[in-house]
């Protein structure tokens, strides 16, 4: 489906229910698989999540090889390694999509042999698909690279409470994506695990069981889906506003540093009694270049730098190396795109900076390169400019009622 965006028309106050948080939906379904008496509630209705869930309720039977085919969902290849590393005789094959087998899963296989798994490559060495013959572990000391993807960590991490012996995991290198480790720690502690985090050191003490009440987890709604409408916030007239819930002052979700970030675009957010949020337009200080190192919240990029260049703000945005193995490279993948769209563009493999002159064009078609962030980062240049968006329905994987949302705030949006 090919979507086309005009520019004539008015946004409208509203307030939208946002789904729950994919990134915390995955990680407390991996959990509730290992403990069943978790109860999870406002879970991520995207595509990744429904990938997750399916493969961890597969009936599988003992010493029978099993296919489990995640298609795009990144998170799900990492997080399922690790859970199906540990499941005694249980025998599978993980495979995903043409681009998931150019995903790099060396870093977490390694690691999960020098615990003792038994893990094998299928096609290409580093490279799903892998065969994965479930045991159990009783090593408890590990090394990681710590400076390509925080998955990889936070893969052995919902593991280790599970291991006899727990875990000692030292990491090795810059750590990315930080508040995504703590996220997965902070979810630990809340089902009764005894963590530490000193320096380069985890440690995860074992926890067999939970207490016969459970744990019933509210998972906030998703802060990175929260940022195309800071995005349109920004980009339209001043005192427009929309309501958006279920978000968390205190968010365990690196991405919640966006309504700190979106202050420079003159975006005020309200935090109300009600766990909603108000974004309103204020007055911007008009600033020439916007600097910020996004080692943190990388998939806040493709949002930001559409914001910047809608407002003809410069901008320099660094920590963004992990974007090189995501659905598509976005680096390069922004580049041909603001290119289209008359922007000057320069990137390196970890940065990407926005520069003068300014000039919007008109009806430019964007490519998606199957990646949900691509189609959701440019909707919101509407606002500016007419503009169609190729395969619009890749944003399933993460959001699946994002146009129909743009429509109940006054987009106007015609399917081609």
């Amino acid at each position: 489906m090919n979507v086309f965006l005009n520019s004539q028309f008015t946004i409208h106050n509203s307030q939208l229910e946002l789904s729950g948080s994919k990134s915390e939906t995955n990680r407390l379904l991996l959990l509730q698989a290992l403990y069943p008496n978790i109860t999870l509630e406002n879970a991520s209705n995207s595509d990744d999540s429904e990938v997750m869930e399916k493969a961890l309720n597969l009936p599988f039977t003992t010493d029978q090889l099993s296919l489990v085919d995640v298609h795009h969902a990144g998170t799900a290849m990492r997080f399922l390694t690790a859970f199906f590393a540990i499941q005694d005789n249980i025998e599978v094959v993980l495979t995903g999509s043409n681009r998931m087998k150019e995903r790099p899963i060396k870093i977490l296989v390694d690691a999960l042999r020098e615990l003792g798994a038994i893990i094998e490559y299928q096609e290409n060495v580093g490279f799903p698909p892998i065969k994965i013959i479930g045991k159990k572990l009783t090593k408890n000391k590990v090394s990681l690279a710590a400076n390509v993807s925080s998955q990889y960590i936070s893969a052995l991490l919902l593991i280790a409470p599970k291991l006899e012996n727990g875990l000692e995991l030292t990491l090795e290198g810059e750590i990315t994506s930080i508040p995504y480790i703590k996220m997965t720690l902070a979810l630990l502690n809340e089902i009764g695990v005894e963590t530490s985090y000193l320096e380069n050191k985890i440690t995860i003490n074992p926890l067999f069981s939970i207490h016969a009440r459970g744990v019933r987890g509210l998972i906030e709604s998703d802060w990175s889906s929260a940022s195309y409408f800071y995005s349109i916030i920004a980009l339209s007239e001043i005192g427009t506003a929309i309501t958006l819930s279920t978000f968390k002052k205190d968010s365990l979700q690196g991405d919640a540093i966006l309504h700190e970030i979106y202050n420079n675009f003159g975006v005020t957010t309200a935090f109300n009694e009600n766990q909603s949020i108000t974004l309103t337009k204020s007055e911007i200080h008009q600033i020439a270049t916007l600097s910020l190192d996004l080692k943190n919240c990388p998939d806040l990029a493709q949002t930001i730098v559409v914001t910047c260049f809608g407002l003809k703000i410069g901008c320099d945005l660094t920590g963004l190396h992990t974007l090189k193995i995501k659905e598509t490279d976005r680096i390069e993948a922004l580049k041909n795109e603001l290119t289209k769209l008359g922007a000057t563009v320069a990137v390196t493999n970890q940065s990407l900076i926005l520069r003068e002159p300014f000039e919007i064009h008109k009806n430019i078609t964007i490519a998606t390169y199957q990646d949900h962030r691509m189609a959701m980062a440019f909707a919101p240049l509407a606002l500016k400019t007419p503009i169609h968006i190729e395969n619009a329905d890749v944003v399933s994987k993460s959001y699946p009622d994002f146009w129909q949302d743009l429509k109940k705030i006054g987009f106007e949006i015609s399917e081609m």
